[in-house]
């Protein structure tokens, strides 16, 4: 039984999120400090961006852009020991080429921004589900490859290069 794969923002800083794209041989995702309940809603196929409020975790570095954009791998969470006594969770992710884009432009096009104001208030969530509307919306912002991510078959595993276009230049 095929299913539709759903569609996710995550949230991390821009030097977390892209750490975890830029990880070979396959990229990975954490969320919500490394917790495993949000990694185990998520599906093989589904998508995935993350925004990133700031350039780095706890900065004031304001970015507020879609950094990253992948599909979810087959893979179940697992954790990995990064020292210090920090074992977070991790979800594979196959990301796509794509270039950062920030929100405010879309802010208005959003349907998951229901409160013009106060359009931040979901992220603090850490992971929420949108629909496939936005996430193409967010995708075409970014100018995804998102041939390369199956886009028109997302339920399948994705082929997509991990490597992106640089996010600072």
């Amino acid at each position: 039984m095929q299913t539709t794969p759903r569609c996710w923002i995550a949230v991390a800083s821009a030097d977390h999120a892209l750490r975890g794209r830029d990880h070979t041989p396959v990229g990975f995702m954490q969320v919500c400090h490394g917790k495993r309940a949000p990694l185990q809603r998520l599906r093989a196929g589904d998508v995935v961006a993350y925004y990133a409020p700031a350039r780095s975790q706890g900065g004031k570095d304001r970015l507020q852009s879609f950094v990253s954009i992948g599909v979810v791998q087959p893979r179940a969470p697992y954790t990995v020991d990064m020292g210090g006594g920090f074992v977070p969770h991790r979800r594979d992710v196959r990301y796509a080429r794509a270039r950062p884009a920030p929100i405010a432009p879309l802010l208005d096009a959003l349907e998951f921004v229901e409160d013009r104001q106060h359009w931040g208030y979901k992220f603090r969530f850490g992971l929420f589900e949108i629909s496939t509307a936005d996430m193409r919306r967010i995708a075409q912002a970014m100018q995804a490859d998102t041939t390369s991510m199956g886009w028109d078959s997302m339920a399948e595993a994705c082929d997509a290069p991990t490597d992106s276009l640089p996010l600072f230049s």
